[in-house]
């Protein structure tokens, strides 16, 4: 919660003080290999502060692993979406879990528009999934196609019975917990980053839905940001396994 109304706060002062230029200026090169805008960095320090001053360790992708020696460690994507939130579209969220010696046993996640959270914990989730099973049913959302996964991509979005791109992963899991859309689906990218899938790992899997990886990898905790993941975030196991099924076809 500290580090959730750090954000927020951070995100509106931000907003409100600079121009769109340069909130989407590049600032740094993340310790995840991307670059780092920002509008990411001074949210990043905020919760960076609120999270160290509650005695836990942050994992975040902009400054990587922040140890202060605890069991704890809160997993952060601080701007999930920051294209959208430099440019004033309103599809931008603060994202966490918490891990505990490695195993993630809460998480929430926030629409820094609006300020509305979600939280579950591993044994309890105000949620339910959709129970989607199959892919002709599905109502999915995707992250945007790529030369390298063009042909996964089509087959997913062929299948589905709709598909939307809102670039903003963390609030596409929410998305899948709540029941508003069956799946979430990087169609074998390789772009995910722990800090993009971690909340759901709690936050879907609470609700009765699943979190797997395209090619079999587990989503675990892990502090080397080099790692990626083409994740699946689906209301069913049966939905996640038949996803994996059409992403890892052979073309």
């Amino acid at each position: 919660m500290a580090a959730a109304d750090a954000a927020t706060d951070a995100y509106r002062r931000a907003v409100a003080t600079y121009p769109r230029e340069k909130l989407k200026s590049i600032a740094m090169q993340g310790a995840d290999g991307t670059p780092t805008m920002f509008v990411d960095v001074i949210v990043e320090d905020a919760i960076i502060d609120a999270a160290t001053a509650a005695g836990v360790n942050v994992l975040s992708e902009e400054r990587g692993w922040v140890d202060v020696g605890s069991a704890v460690t809160l997993v952060v994507d601080p701007v999930d979406g920051s294209a959208n939130a430099a440019a004033g579209v309103p599809l931008a969220c603060f994202s966490a879990a918490v891990a505990i010696d490695g195993e993630f046993t809460e998480a929430m996640t926030t629409w820094l528009h609006t300020d509305e959270r979600w939280w579950a914990s591993r044994e309890l989730s105000p949620y339910t999934t959709s129970g989607c099973r199959t892919v002709a049913d599905a109502a999915l959302s995707m992250l945007r196609p790529h030369q390298r996964n063009w042909d996964a991509w089509t087959r997913v979005a062929q299948t589905a019975t709709r598909i939307r791109i809102l670039s903003c992963s963390t609030l596409d899991a929410v998305l899948v917990a709540t029941g508003a859309v069956d799946a979430f689906v990087d169609a074998g990218s390789d772009t995910h980053r722990l800090m993009d899938i971690a909340a759901a790992v709690v936050l879907v899997g609470a609700s009765g839905g699943v979190v797997l990886d395209a090619f079999g990898r587990p989503v675990e905790f892990d502090t080397d940001l080099t790692r990626r993941w083409s994740g699946i975030v689906a209301a069913t196991p049966e939905l996640g396994e038949e996803l994996r099924t059409l992403i890892a076809e052979a073309p």
